[in-house]
């Protein structure tokens, strides 16, 4: 059973999502918070195994919210999936960066949502089509770096070839099928490509790849 925290300052949006998830076999929502501050106390008090949060709140917004339940000071994160409507590009950022495992608009189908909190739930990292779109169109007008630096020097030309592929937002299924391995060893290797740039999961894979510019829309 994956428990879920509702948080948004409007109540009416709240038993929308709590309508949706309750019709899941899978899913259990433990609680709602209105702000940022309730969030926080309840996550702590809960630990639910995702927080749905919302961006713009009274009190504490959902980006200063996230950080504090999954940044990177934070010893015993929590998967946090922000939801919203607002997709402009400092929420998005401030999101991902905070330590965000996800980022969906609130206009996504239902189907949309629920994956997105398996996936979350799961440990892993999804970004909406439309927000990964607005990540590349931010970096599509730098060059990419003839030769990775820093911690980037560190990985090998397949795990380079494999973190690429995750920025382009390829699964692992997707992945395999290019490189022509099996998922298992795609695995193995976006292991190896995490912990050597001291990364926690692939929406902070996606970001580094393109802020250090290892690769840009097009390639």
């Amino acid at each position: 059973m994956i428990r879920v925290l509702l948080v948004d300052d409007q109540a009416l949006m709240r038993a929308g999502f709590r309508m949706i998830l309750d019709a899941e076999d899978d899913v259990e929502v433990v609680g709602e918070a209105g702000d940022g501050v309730e969030a926080v106390e309840q996550a702590r008090r809960l630990r639910p195994d995702v927080v749905l949060m919302d961006i713009r709140m009274p009190r504490m917004d959902g980006v200063e919210a996230t950080r504090r339940l999954a940044g990177p000071e934070v010893a015993d994160p929590v998967n946090v999936l922000v939801l919203t409507t607002f997709d402009l590009d400092e929420y998005v950022y401030g999101a991902l960066r905070a330590g965000a495992c996800g980022f969906l608009l609130k206009d996504a189908p239902p189907e949309d949502l629920i994956n997105a909190i398996r996936v979350c739930a799961a440990g892993d990292a999804l970004i909406a089509p439309a927000v990964t779109k607005r990540l590349i169109t931010e970096f599509a007008q730098r060059p990419r770096v003839a030769e990775p630096t820093g911690d980037a020097a560190r990985l090998t030309a397949r795990e380079q070839e494999v973190l690429e592929l995750m920025a382009k937002g390829l699964s692992n299924a997707e992945i395999a099928a290019h490189l022509v391995v099996s998922e298992t060893t795609v695995k193995t290797h976006v292991g190896r490509v995490l912990s050597k740039l001291g990364l926690r999961d692939r929406v902070q894979a996606v970001v580094y790849a393109y802020e250090h510019r290892l690769v840009v829309p097009g390639d």
